[in-house]
């Protein structure tokens, strides 16, 4: 029987490429581990809300029985999940999940799409990166993925077709797109490896404010998050763009919000009939005016930070309406080497709101190109630049 692969930490957000299911579970014992969550009450309550109808113990049942039959336990994982109708839950290959996981540490093996479903559920090409395979086959923003590898994507969630799209560099994968005038074109690409620059990077402005640009809770986020932040004058007043931020890791979100909250309640959910406390480490750096930015493309990990610095009051949240995931999935290696990922229930910021597709209201709306300066001009009146 084939070894389980290792799961990797924590992350959060399915609806966007580098983002991946929320797991808090694995987070909580890790923070445990390390000494910066507070403790938690348990207390009893009724199912999860949103939780998934499916079980690790069933899954497990399937796989062990496919195996037995000389089937693929991995699709009968699949088949089991996808007659669950759970929007966020879903099973990976061995070698797909792995692959699709390499993304969180900043740097990839792929073809360079960045992929989100629009308003009607149908997964399009969000990005193309420059210089990158698909762009020199002329892939275009809007374009209709419609297969990978030969798998038909529709209903898959984004994550798992990111997943397809990677492999190992000087690898090839075939794709099918469709373009909105009906011209469909069937490319082979060959995977090489790109990486998406610094995920977090500082620009300081010329009133002595910055801003700070987080694209993912990558591997190591939440760390460089409070270095530049503890890098800049003492209260300094920020900008946190989160703009197009799809998520991450839960533990690189919760250390971030560290860098403007003094420890304290970053989210709550419900795991197993219990209540758990995600909190935030002590020690803030960031004691300035603090604005946070935000739009349709910051989702999961990202909305968990926003929330929980809106919610206390340490942030004004300007921009659009953010993506809305707001479940919570727990990673499970299953016995082909295979791993599923289901959802446990829905996560809640510190004042108990939910966001499972509404997402969260920004204290001040600001159109796409206006965005930036708004926030510079909402930061000038929270208080004078050091």
């Amino acid at each position: 029987m084939p070894e389980s692969p290792r799961v990797p930490r924590p992350r959060a957000g399915q609806g966007f490429p580098l983002a991946a299911p929320l797991l808090l579970a694995a987070v909580l014992a890790a923070g445990l581990r390390g000494g910066w969550l507070p403790s938690y009450e348990a207390q009893q309550t009724r199912a999860p809300e949103g939780a998934s109808a499916v079980s690790g113990a069933r899954l497990d049942g399937a796989v062990r029985s496919a195996l037995a039959r000389g089937r693929s336990g991995t699709e009968a994982a699949r088949a089991l999940v996808s007659r669950s109708g759970h929007r966020w839950d879903a099973v990976y290959g061995p070698s797909a999940y792995a692959a699709w996981s390499e993304g969180l540490t900043g740097a990839y093996a792929g073809v360079g799409l960045a992929l989100a479903h629009d308003a009607d559920g149908v997964l399009r090409v969000s990005r193309v990166r420059p210089g990158a395979p698909a762009a020199r086959a002329g892939v275009r923003t809007g374009e209709r993925l419609l297969s990978v590898g030969g798998r038909e994507v529709a209903g898959l969630p984004v994550t798992r077709t990111v997943g397809l799209l990677r492999g190992g560099p000087g690898t090839r994968v075939a794709v099918r797109l469709v373009r909105d005038d009906g011209t469909e074109r069937r490319l082979v690409l060959t995977r090489v490896r790109l990486g998406d620059g610094p995920v977090v990077s500082v620009e300081r402005y010329g009133d002595g404010g910055a801003r700070v640009l987080v694209r993912a809770f990558t591997r190591g986020a939440g760390e460089r998050v409070r270095a530049a932040v503890a890098a800049l004058p003492p209260r300094t007043a920020v900008v946190l763009d989160l703009r197009g931020n799809p998520g991450g890791l839960l533990d690189e979100a919760a250390r971030a919000a560290g860098a403007f909250l003094d420890g304290g309640v970053v989210a709550t959910y419900e795991d197993g009939g219990s209540r758990r406390v995600l909190g935030a480490p002590r020690g803030a750096a960031g004691t300035g005016p603090l604005v946070v930015l935000v739009d349709g493309g910051t989702a999961s990990a990202a909305e968990v930070v926003t929330g929980a610095l809106q919610d206390r009051g340490r942030a004004v949240v300007v921009g659009e309406p953010t993506f809305g995931k707001g479940t919570v999935q727990v990673p499970r290696a299953l016995p082909d080497g295979s791993v599923a990922e289901l959802t446990v229930g829905r996560w809640r910021t510190p004042a108990g709101r939910g966001v499972e597709g509404e997402g969260l209201a920004p204290d001040v709306s600001a159109a796409p190109g206006t965005a930036e300066a708004r926030a510079r001009e909402v930061l000038t009146g929270l208080g004078t630049p050091s």
